[in-house]
């Protein structure tokens, strides 16, 4: 899906620190929770990172602490725009945080204690929890995370037909975000606990036009604004963590021209770029390194370790960008010329095509993938423990991440991958449990929340 098809982004946020986050206790739709003064800072600095975007219209969940994030969000918006053109705060129920009513009010240990079967399914199979919840007939049976998708789907539905081609900021909470994140790229219940969101984390989304159409999941959790270089591990973390890195920009990117496994080097630009996300990683401790053998990962891989030496880096061939065959080194118009409809097909429904004398997208989904479990496999082992950095291509990167958030080919195109960006996957239960995509296409280190990196051909 090309950047010109998208007409409506959304700004997503999670609201700030509340005093429950402090006290681990669980708070759904339960609303005596509130900021603390940390959620209070965070909220300002969101408003100061969104500065000078134009929002159309700011929604948020009525429960008071993401309510009195998004009011913070636009005071601070306020502030730096004279021109009185940041929009009411629009109040929504569909934005609520997803309902455990049985473990509302209780901290996580006591819901542990009380109800061992049920936190064992949330904590590994969230979808399957359900609940006995009274009604005027006695009690029904319920089930949280399928309700919340059809909540946010609701939400979708509803909202997105209103802001063709505007800008719009939304506000809620951990669970509700998930949803929303997932349902916008057709993921179920069962990937509820793919992506992660920090308090006052920022994720963008750009619709081309409402649910069901294209969607692409420009970053998910950016948390730079705060002052975190990467979201933070969990308590209890068992598995590992994972940086997924595409390589820098170059002439080619730029150009829109198809690079495919044509080992085009970094541009200046580029170089920058790399630089730039090496001293973004500077204080993470990196304990090894794997890159595509191409030149420009290879080069993008070689600036980040300089900042950490004595860390060889490792090449894997599984890792190299998708062959297009004989669209290498052509443009848009050249292959729409040679091939006529085939490069709209490619645009539309990537996995239906094979590229001429080249691969189709499932052939780079089985190396890619097979590179990514050994690497993780790998990672699991170090000792002692450690970050372990992959630094690869965009077709590349993003079948990794469709594969991590449970999606298959035809969801190529939901994740962006600028160049130069930093995505963050963890294990927090093992290597054998899911993945958790922490954070998704960082690249708040080459300035501001909105990816503005070269969207050239791959």
């Amino acid at each position: 899906m090309e950047d010109k098809a998208l007409t409506t982004r959304v700004i997503l946020v999670r609201h700030g620190e509340s005093t429950y986050n402090v006290l681990r206790k669980v708070q759904g739709h339960f609303d005596e929770s509130y900021l603390t003064d940390a959620g209070e800072a965070a909220a300002r600095q969101v408003g100061s990172a969104l500065q000078g975007l134009s929002f159309s219209a700011a929604y948020s969940s009525p429960l008071q602490r993401a309510k009195q994030t998004a009011t913070l969000i636009l005071s601070a918006l306020e502030q730096q725009d004279s021109s009185g053109s940041v929009p009411p705060l629009q109040l929504r129920d569909d934005l609520k945080e997803i309902n455990l009513a049985l473990w509302e009010g209780l901290d996580f240990d006591e819901v542990e204690r009380r109800f061992p079967e049920g936190y064992r399914l949330w904590r590994d199979r969230p979808h399957e929890l359900s609940m006995q919840v009274p009604n005027e007939n006695g009690t029904t049976e319920f089930f949280p995370v399928p309700a919340l998708y059809e909540q946010a789907k609701q939400f979708w539905r509803e909202v997105l037909p209103d802001h063709a081609g505007e800008t719009i900021l939304v506000v809620a909470h951990s669970g509700i975000n998930r949803a929303l994140l997932s349902t916008a790229i057709g993921l179920q219940p069962e990937s509820y606990q793919t992506f992660y969101q920090s308090n006052c984390g920022i994720s963008v989304l750009n619709f081309a036009r409402g649910l069901g159409q294209p969607v692409q999941l420009e970053s998910v959790n950016l948390t730079g604004h705060m002052g975190e270089v990467l979201p933070k591990t969990r308590q209890g973390q068992r598995g590992p963590r994972l940086l997924l890195v595409r390589h820098g920009e170059t002439d080619w990117n730029r150009q829109k021209r198809f690079q495919g496994q044509i080992d085009v080097p970094l541009n200046d630009q580029g170089r920058v770029q790399a630089e730039q996300a090496g001293a973004f990683l500077q204080s993470v401790a990196i304990a090894k390194a794997v890159s595509s053998p191409m030149l420009r990962p290879k080069e993008t891989a070689e600036a980040i370790l300089k900042r950490h030496p004595g860390l060889n880096l490792e090449l894997d061939e599984n890792l190299c960008e998708i062959s297009h065959g004989l669209w290498e080194g052509k443009l848009e118009e050249e292959i729409e010329q040679g091939y006529p409809g085939l490069l709209a097909q490619w645009q539309s429904a990537p996995e239906t095509v094979q590229m001429p004398e080249g691969e189709n997208l499932q052939q780079v989904w089985d190396r890619a993938i097979a590179a990514w479990d050994a690497i993780v496999q790998s990672a699991a082992q170090l000792d002692p423990p450690g970050i372990t950095l992959v630094v690869a291509h965009d077709a590349v990167n993003k079948a990794i991440l469709c594969y991590l958030a449970g999606a298959g080919p035809e969801r190529f195109w939901a994740f962006k991958q600028g160049n130069g960006a930093v995505s963050v996957i963890d294990y927090p239960h093992g290597i054998e449990s899911r993945p958790v995509i922490q954070a998704m296409n960082i690249t708040t280190h080459l300035g501001g929340v909105l990816d503005r990196t070269a969207a050239g051909a791959l």
